[in-house]
């Protein structure tokens, strides 16, 4: 028993260490998929339960196939290139505030379309402003990968993350603003100010301006349209607390399908640009979290939440803490399937929960593997030629996220 222990746990360490390093520059989802076969090869994990941890990811699974399919269809319509010359003109020649903007948008696209989205869907466009204006990508580009976690707890719906934590039992959107709200505006605030500073040379740089705008197809305005539709109809779902993949993934494909009729177009070659590997890798990751729950190490975690119930506010701020950095070692999702499952056992505090909450969604912008919206961020900069590697991301990550993590653990102690 100890030995099959040992061996499940080597396995679980190893597959997430290659996610991060990415042994061979081969993808990250063959490493989370090879630890989990690995695991049913060796019978650590019988092939139910690896079918059933697989299961649980099916709202999530939808929820990024959507957004995918949203993202491909305003590239190909030419949607991210009329943003991105919009941008570039609203500058006016400042780098700097090309920045804010590019902030701004990413605020708002998490807020209303998950962090994912901010990752997927406004990263292109960001690119596309800088080559527009000639202007130093990588700062507008760790502007889109931090605001995507560091806006994510504004809303319910900012973190695919939040349904994960919460069990898909989301707290009444007044209880949520009343925790989340400060908080959320400290962490905005604080990595703005962060990035800002340790980009600042970068951002010193004049840009152009007066980039050339063709006018937006009709396809790329229908795009927009169902972008707009898509956040309107999350909005309305979280707030009845429905689930959010299956509305996600019928608009993305209704949109899809229409703009494609609409500028007579072939969906199927769309489709095939999607990087669908992301698929796997969330499922992996669901497969490993499964095997460490039946070692037990879950439920040591819960009775450690138990413990820190005898004092509420160390407790959160503990937990909280250690739930930021203990995701950058395993990725946000599995962390976060992790502690729900500690949660459900342990029933700790609702100020115990909220930290963790903050923990597993700010964070993971301390490194590259962080979060899903960031594995998905590189993978957008990636088909842009551009690349991060694991220690230039550590260093703007240890600027930004840790002050913006003792500011927002620090408001949500403070409202009580």
């Amino acid at each position: 028993m100890m030995l099959a222990t040992a061996a499940t746990l080597g396995i679980c360490a190893a597959s997430t260490g290659a996610v991060i390093a990415r042994p061979f520059r081969w993808p990250e989802a063959i490493w989370a998929v090879a630890g989990a076969v690995l695991l049913l090869l060796l019978g650590l994990m019988p092939l139910d339960a690896a079918f059933g941890a697989v299961g649980k990811g099916i709202d999530v699974y939808l929820f990024l196939i959507g957004m995918m399919l949203l993202s491909e269809t305003a590239r190909e319509q030419g949607l991210f290139d009329w943003v991105a010359a919009t941008a570039a003109n609203q500058a006016g020649g400042s780098t700097a505030r090309l920045f804010l903007l590019v902030y701004l948008t990413g605020i708002v696209t998490t807020t209303f379309l998950s962090n994912d989205a901010t990752a997927v869907v406004l990263t292109p466009a960001v690119y596309a402003a800088a080559r527009k204006a000639k202007a130093d990508a990588l700062p507008l580009l760790f502007a889109c990968a931090l605001i995507a976690n560091a806006a994510s707890f504004v809303l319910p719906i900012s973190n695919p993350a939040n349904l994960v934590l919460y069990g898909g039992k989301m707290p009444p959107l007044g209880q949520w603003f009343g925790s989340f709200a400060l908080p959320s505006l400290a962490s905005i605030v604080v990595t703005y100010i962060m990035l800002r500073w340790a980009e600042r040379k970068r951002l010193a740089a004049r840009c152009e301006h007066g980039a050339e705008r063709h006018p937006l197809s009709h396809g790329g305005k229908a795009a927009f349209a169902g972008i707009a539709a898509t956040a309107a109809l999350l909005i309305v779902m979280s707030a009845l607390d429905r689930p959010l993949g299956l509305p996600t993934c019928l608009a993305g494909i209704a949109t899809t399908l229409g703009v494609c009729a609409l500028a007579r177009q072939s969906p199927i070659r769309l489709a095939r640009s999607v990087s669908w590997s992301v698929l796997p890798l969330v499922a992996g990751l669901f497969v490993l979290v499964e095997a460490l729950d039946r070692t037990g190490m879950i439920h040591k975690v819960a009775l450690a939440l138990q413990a820190a119930a005898s004092d509420p506010v160390r407790g959160a701020a503990a937990s909280g803490t250690i739930l930021a950095f203990v995701s950058n070692l395993m990725n946000n999702l599995p962390a976060g399937l992790v502690a729900s499952t500690a949660v459900a056992q342990a029933h700790p505090p609702r100020l115990i929960v909220d930290a963790l909450l903050i923990g597993v969604d700010l964070g993971p912008n301390l490194s590259i593997t962080g979060s899903l919206a960031t594995i998905l961020w590189l993978q957008a900069i990636r088909r842009e030629g551009e690349d991060v590697g694991f220690w230039r991301f550590l260093k703007v990550g240890a600027v930004t996220m840790i002050p913006a993590l003792a500011a927002a653990l620090g408001a949500r102690l403070l409202i009580g």
